[in-house]
């Protein structure tokens, strides 16, 4: 019986994977993109609740004195009771609205003479080293002291507060500001100079470009502390504020009443917060997605 040889078989051949659009890789981006943001929501709801569960669990067990460390429950009421029947010194949002206003004004006022002084100073250098010193001094003078003597010379109006606000804003600001002009790009400086700007157009069209992200950066902590040099100063002597309100509850050892006034002053805070971003996301639509936003 003669036997035939197989024909060898043809090698096999892989089916050619379909290369993805880009349609369909920006589609996945988003979805990998939204996931982590529910994520990330659903983590932070999921600390909250255990955080206040376990403090409610503690004040009505006893693990923990509601007389001195209130409770979630008590907090709430109290703010309701402020929101419905007002407060010992009147309406809650007239209160919230003084406290805003001073912050704001405090806010703008500091930031302004920051990133001027900033950018003035680190632009000359004999002016720099001349009044170093004294920022120096200014800047070491406990904030509380400044509230008390702001009370004396401008009042229990919002003038003292405004006034502790802008002190608690321009050293940060400047601070930063100035560091962003002593970092800024010396090759680009040189580049200008050679095709012949001027030193005010040097320092507005690539000082100030350059200095721009230290600066958003200092915005973002400036407003906690103008909202703190705010609520300082109306804790020291106001007529009105969340300030005053939560000295009231101090002094009548209403720890429902100091956390709620707490509570009502980081919702502000989260509130400006967000805005400020909104802002910078405007002003800096040249900058790149940083790395912990890609991931």
């Amino acid at each position: 019986m003669t036997m035939q040889a197989e024909a060898p078989s043809a090698p096999f051949k892989a089916a050619p994977r379909a290369i993805p659009t880009e349609a369909e890789i920006e589609a996945k981006a988003r979805a990998r993109l939204k996931a982590r943001r529910t994520l990330v929501i659903s983590l932070r709801i999921a600390i909250l609740v255990a955080v206040l569960g376990i403090w409610e669990l503690g004040a009505q067990t006893g693990f923990i004195d509601p007389f001195f460390f209130a409770s979630p429950s008590g907090i709430a009421e109290q703010i309701w009771v402020w929101m419905t029947e007002g407060t010992s010194q009147g309406s809650l949002w007239v209160q919230i609205l003084v406290t805003l206003e001073e912050t704001v004004l405090g806010f703008f006022i500091g930031a302004a003479g920051g990133i001027v002084c900033g950018i003035v100073l680190g632009r000359n250098k004999l002016l720099a080293d001349v009044f170093s010193i004294y920022i120096k001094i200014a800047n070491s003078i406990p904030r509380v002291v400044l509230g008390s003597i702001f009370i004396i010379a401008l009042g229990l109006g919002m003038a003292s507060k405004v006034a502790l606000a802008v002190v608690m804003v321009f050293f940060v600001v400047f601070a930063n500001a100035f560091q962003g002009v002593r970092e800024a790009d010396r090759a680009m400086i040189a580049n200008a100079q050679i095709l012949g700007a001027s030193p005010f157009q040097i320092t507005t069209s690539v000082i100030i470009p350059s200095a721009m992200s230290w600066i958003l950066a200092s915005l973002h902590v400036s407003f906690g502390f103008a909202l703190v040099g705010a609520v300082v100063g109306e804790f020291l002597g106001a007529k009105q504020g969340v300030g005053l309100l939560i000295a009231t509850a101090q002094g009548a050892f209403n720890a429902n009443g100091v956390f709620a006034a707490m509570i009502i002053l980081a919702v502000l805070a989260l509130v400006m917060e967000f805005l400020i971003t909104l802002v910078e996301n405007r002003l800096v639509k040249w900058r790149p997605v940083p790395y912990s936003e890609q991931n």
